[in-house]
């Protein structure tokens, strides 16, 4: 490209451009086929090497992708630089695909649905679990942005490897709603379909009533007495693979 840094400021005026920050998320958000029309780096032949390191199988890709700016040019495209000095912008994949997805009937793996999410980190850190266990989607409700730079740092690019989108509850996915609660049954008492759609609240004030309203199961992790909660992540590795596992044992 003989003008990335031109082709970067044009493309990032648009809304529907997702920042890509560090090799990592970069090399994730190719392997699952986003659209990356641009990529920056401070030092071609390091990022290359690295790539032939921990990931030859971007490699061709990222050799016909990246471009070499100076430090100073880099630091002003990105909010933040990032330790491996490498950045790029994808396409943000289409809503109307993304509801497509989440709507399929049936389902081969479970939605997971954050009821208003306030830390942009573990949004970030549920998505990458989601689809590292291949979560049909992420949805979020409340004002969280799902697609916010830092929540696709915390996903390391793996934003694009299922559907992430904000809705209104109104709008949830269809499918058995588990929402995890204290109060609720033992959740190794319970089988998880694939087609659930698993609820977890906010950090700081879990379920709506909206959500805990449309419930059709409340499910809780096992906790001795003396811990008062999960972090937001753990609950959901905890949850997705005990989907995984296939649920409650067949007893009969």
């Amino acid at each position: 490209m003989n003008d990335p840094v031109g082709a970067w400021r044009r493309l990032a005026e648009g809304d529907a451009r997702v920042l890509l920050d560090g090799f990592h998320a970069l090399k994730h958000a190719l392997r699952v086929g986003a659209e990356v029309p641009v990529a920056v780096t401070v030092d071609r032949a390091a990022t290359l090497a690295l790539a032939d390191e921990l990931a030859p199988d971007v490699r061709p890709a990222l050799e016909g992708l990246l471009a070499e700016v100076p430090q100073t040019v880099y630091a002003s495209l990105v909010p933040r630089p990032h330790p491996t000095a490498v950045a790029a912008l994808a396409v943000r994949p289409s809503r109307a695909g993304h509801l497509e997805r989440l709507t399929r009937s049936p389902r081969t793996a479970p939605v997971v649905l954050l009821d208003h999410p306030r830390n942009l980190g573990n949004a970030g850190a549920v998505i990458r679990l989601a689809a590292g266990f291949g979560a049909t989607g992420v949805v979020t409700t409340g004002t969280l942005d799902p697609w916010h730079p830092t929540v696709v740092r915390g996903g390391a690019g793996l934003h694009f490897a299922t559907a992430v989108e904000r809705l209104d509850v109104a709008e949830l996915p269809p499918g058995p709603l588990f929402a995890l609660d204290p109060e609720g049954e033992d959740i190794r008492g319970a089988k998880l379909p694939d087609d659930a759609v698993l609820a977890f609240g906010s950090e700081r004030s879990g379920l709506s009533a909206q959500v805990r309203a449309r419930a059709d199961h409340l499910v809780a992790l096992p906790m001795r007495p003396q811990v008062s909660s999960y972090n937001l992540a753990t609950s959901v590795a905890m949850t997705l693979y005990h989907w995984s596992l296939g649920g409650a044992p067949d007893t009969r």
